[in-house]
């Protein structure tokens, strides 16, 4: 019997710049958790409500091939869900869908045994087949909220810790200039406005070291990229973004996940965000 354990820790990361995009069978990917197969140890989450929930023996569920380790602490009792419907006909249309979600959060595990690396994700976010990155999942609902995770090739990579990087505000540097590099548009009249949030590193409870960065991209457009008169041409936001990246190191390889999410949301999601970059993992392949 193979013992999982979802571990928690915060993190932040890094754009590379050659990201391996081989295909690779699905079913050799992703590992498989028998019925009845048991967690070694609890697994907490901070979570918005100020309260510790724990991953318990028996919360594991199997999807295909794939490997989702599901908390149903978050679920809502159904006395308390009636009480929470009757309450919210008082609040606005805007605000109840505020209050549903911060009561019914829950997370899954996605383990990649092939590549090596795990991470929590929210269990009503949906895989998105064919995006360029290794793996993509994106929230049905705010369709600019997304993670992905990016790993250098093996072919032409040979990293032996993050710290290859430099130090944290160089990583981020690399970081800014590679997300730079691929939302580079051909339209005229565009312009982006970009900056470093912060950057940082850890050491998580895998013993290994990761590095956190944060940055902002603001994306403008003329309004009449082609009017003659300058003010014709009026800049406009077109989108306000945070771009959240974690940066591990294992199997000689550079692994990054990233999140993105509209500005303007950041704070109401801050605290899944940071729960989903603090159970970021690289892990060594077996051979």
């Amino acid at each position: 019997m193979r013992i999982l354990q979802a571990s928690t820790s915060y993190s932040v990361g890094f754009g590379i710049s050659s990201i391996s995009t081989r295909p690779k069978s699905f079913t050799q990917r992703h590992s498989t958790i028998a019925e009845g197969q048991a967690l070694d140890k609890p697994v907490q989450t901070t979570r918005k409500f100020s309260e510790q929930h724990t991953l318990k023996k028996g919360d594991v569920v199997k999807e295909g091939t794939s490997v989702v380790l599901e908390k149903k602490d978050f679920a809502v009792p159904r006395r308390k869900a009636m009480a929470l419907i009757f309450s919210s006909l008082v609040l606005s249309n805007y605000e109840l869908p505020k209050v549903a979600y911060a009561q019914s959060t829950e997370f899954r595990e996605y383990i990649d045994t092939f590549d090596g690396y795990s991470f929590l994700y929210p269990r009503n976010w949906i895989q998105v087949r064919g995006a360029g990155a290794d793996i993509f999942f994106r929230d049905p609902l705010v369709l600019d909220e997304n993670l992905s995770m990016n790993i250098s090739s093996p072919s032409s990579s040979a990293y032996k810790s993050v710290e290859d990087l430099g130090p944290p505000e160089k990583a981020g540097k690399g970081v800014l200039r590679q997300y730079l590099t691929e939302f580079m548009s051909t339209r005229l009249g565009v312009r982006r406005e970009s900056s470093i949030l912060s950057t940082s590193s850890r050491v998580a409870d895998d013993g290994k070291l990761y590095y956190e960065v944060e940055v902002n991209i603001k994306s403008y457009a003329n309004n009449n990229e082609l009017a003659v008169m300058p003010q014709d041409r009026v800049a406009r936001l077109e989108w306000d973004r945070r771009y959240l990246s974690v940066l591990g190191v294992e199997n000689n390889r550079l692994y990054e996940l990233r999140i993105q999410t509209p500005e303007k949301t950041f704070a109401d999601e801050e605290s899944d965000i940071r729960a989903i970059m603090d159970s970021f993992r690289v892990n060594k392949i077996e051979v």
